[in-house]
């Protein structure tokens, strides 16, 4: 059952199409992603969705309920982390838990969720105090105290170390085992293969693929590389004749093979009937980056440099 539909969902400012015929859904229980670079229009989608801007064309509804129409019900089935949202830096974080909590029928009990979250503990510290993964972790405490069925989490992760977003992404991932389905909005890819079902992938306010992390990568054309330096010398023009091979360069002592899904176990089981070993062996897989790379012709990181000129 989907929980969230999105229909060619359209909205424009100063004549510019910042979201552009966008459709997808979100499953019951599922974690669901929307990834692509900054400014691609992932957050004004989200905005829609949660009822704080009002879609140009297209169709929303959560949970059967229009966020404009029925704005009031779908705030209390619906729990949002805004991508830029800041608590007064005197409040305490059992104050803000609490705070949040009045405006539910029937919210969640704070401290669970503190407990939830790890933040029991420093209850009674100030939010200026906080570091940032704690920040984080709170803000997805608030976004869960009105017990909802669909969590919408934008950039969470944005500015954490790296331990501190592998910790948040284990959260994320056991408020899902809770009940509650998740629509993730990032522009970290690894994120993205890491945490969600399925995805869209959003450049220039539309949808340029929707599926799985893994299908997108490999729909896309992305390459299986193998990399590795071998016991003895190999013939480089016979490993290129190999079903599946693309391409075989040497760098150095490395020899790297490029290829399908099933270049690895080809390579490797002619290396075994030559009796090679290959050492310092690596395993490239294709994943987001290459597939967005495929999709839109420009990294990652020059989409957001182009959206930033714009």
């Amino acid at each position: 059952m989907a929980v969230v539909e999105v229909r060619e969902l359209g909205k424009r400012y100063g004549g510019r199409a910042v979201v552009d015929g966008v459709s997808f859904y979100v499953a019951d229980g599922e974690i669901f992603g929307i990834v692509g670079p900054n400014g691609a229009g992932k957050t004004t989608t989200v905005e829609c969705l949660e009822g704080l801007r009002r879609p140009d064309a297209g169709e929303i509804r959560v949970l059967g309920l229009d966020p404009q129409r029925d704005g009031r019900e779908v705030r209390r089935l619906l729990g949002a982390q805004l991508q830029a949202s800041r608590l007064p830096e005197r409040l305490k974080v059992g104050e803000a838990l609490d705070w949040f909590a009045a405006f539910y029928d029937d919210p969640a009990d704070p401290a669970e969720l503190l407990e939830l979250l790890g933040l029991l503990e420093h209850r009674g510290v100030r939010f200026a105090k906080l570091s940032g993964g704690q920040q984080q972790r709170l803000s997805i405490a608030l976004a869960l105290v009105g017990g909802p069925r669909v969590a919408v989490l934008d950039e969470l992760t944005t500015g954490l170390d790296p331990q501190a977003r592998r910790d948040t992404w284990g959260l994320i991932e056991q408020v899902r085992d809770r009940g509650v389905s998740i629509l993730l909005v990032t522009h970290l890819m690894e994120e993205a293969e890491r945490l969600c079902d399925r995805i869209a992938v959003i450049d220039r306010g539309r949808v340029v693929a929707l599926d799985t992390p893994a299908a997108i990568a490999i729909e896309a054309g992305g390459e299986h590389r193998l990399r590795f330096v071998p016991s003895a010398p190999v013939d480089r023009q016979r490993l290129a004749q190999l079903a599946g091979v693309s391409s075989v360069e040497q760098h150095h002592e490395a020899v790297i093979v490029a290829g399908d899904g099933q270049v690895v176990q080809t390579v490797m089981a002619w290396l075994t009937r030559e009796q090679v070993v290959a050492q310092q062996l690596r395993i490239e897989q294709p994943d987001l980056d290459d597939a967005f790379v495929a999709l839109t012709g420009r990294s990652l990181d020059e989409a957001d440099e182009a959206e930033v000129e714009r």
